[in-house]
């Protein structure tokens, strides 16, 4: 992971080939070759294991692989194109459907988060848990704002902690108590959670989709609806009050 960042760093704000995938998904060099490297390195390491990453041709073998890497080699691409530190190098590794390892490496920081199933969380070497308590400080919140808007008061303003262009960043921030929660607004992937969630979960945090459903990974179908991140005390609370919502 170290080795990634180095290399994501060493190319970060260079002049890089970039192209568009899909619809408007942008993807560089730099997205290419940190994924070449995480591949090598970690396939050689584990031949057994099924491999997803963002950045590979899907390989329909991972759905009979128990273990399966999960990678994300540089989330937040347009933060990083963009000349911005919100992005990161994401990986987890998923048994049964359930992350058990995860590293997420934010370079230009210089923070390291890692989670073992059981483990616990660190920060850089150091324990770290996620901010208990139920209420809800909007500036401590991160997010879509249509969607967090929903759980203010009526007519109320609210101002929401500043964008955080790499999703698995902005759950990560959950993980060591700056935000008190997190939502993502639907059609993330498998790569953008894995990790973060098991980095949320033993931080003593919980993350589901809204409704409180538990997220499984590595299924046919890698994309997911809304989901939210937060202390388990206030997840439980704001997963109550989206179900006493009116439906829109």
């Amino acid at each position: 992971m170290r080795e990634a960042g180095e290399l994501a760093h060493a190319m970060f704000g260079t002049e890089l080939r970039k192209w568009t995938k899909g619809a408007s998904s942008p993807v560089s060099e730099a997205d290419m070759a940190v994924n070449a490297l995480l591949e090598r390195r970690l396939r050689s390491a584990t031949p057994a294991y099924g491999w997803l990453s963002e950045e590979s041709v899907d390989d329909p073998a991972r759905l009979d692989r128990s273990r399966v890497w999960i990678v994300d080699p540089i989330d937040g691409t347009r933060s990083y194109l963009g000349g911005r530190t919100d992005w990161c190098v994401s990986v987890a590794l998923v048994e049964h459907g359930a992350p058990i390892l995860a590293a997420v490496h934010v370079p230009v920081s210089n923070e390291f988060f890692f989670a073992a199933q059981g483990s616990g969380t660190t920060l850089n070497g150091e324990l770290v848990h996620a901010a208990t308590g139920t209420g809800l400080d909007f500036s401590r919140v991160a997010g879509p704002k249509p969607l967090v808007e929903r759980l203010a008061p009526d007519s109320t303003r609210i101002e929401l902690h500043p964008r955080i262009g790499s999703l698995a960043l902005r759950l990560c921030r959950v993980a060591h108590g700056e935000l008190d929660a997190a939502f993502a607004g639907g059609q993330s992937r498998d790569w953008d959670l894995a990790a973060a969630h098991l980095i949320v979960q033993e931080a003593g945090g919980k993350m589901s989709a809204l409704s409180g459903e538990a997220i499984l990974y590595n299924r046919p179908d890698v994309a997911h609806g809304v989901l939210v991140a937060a202390g388990r005390d206030r997840h439980a609370d704001i997963v109550s009050q989206f179900r006493r919502l009116p439906q829109s």
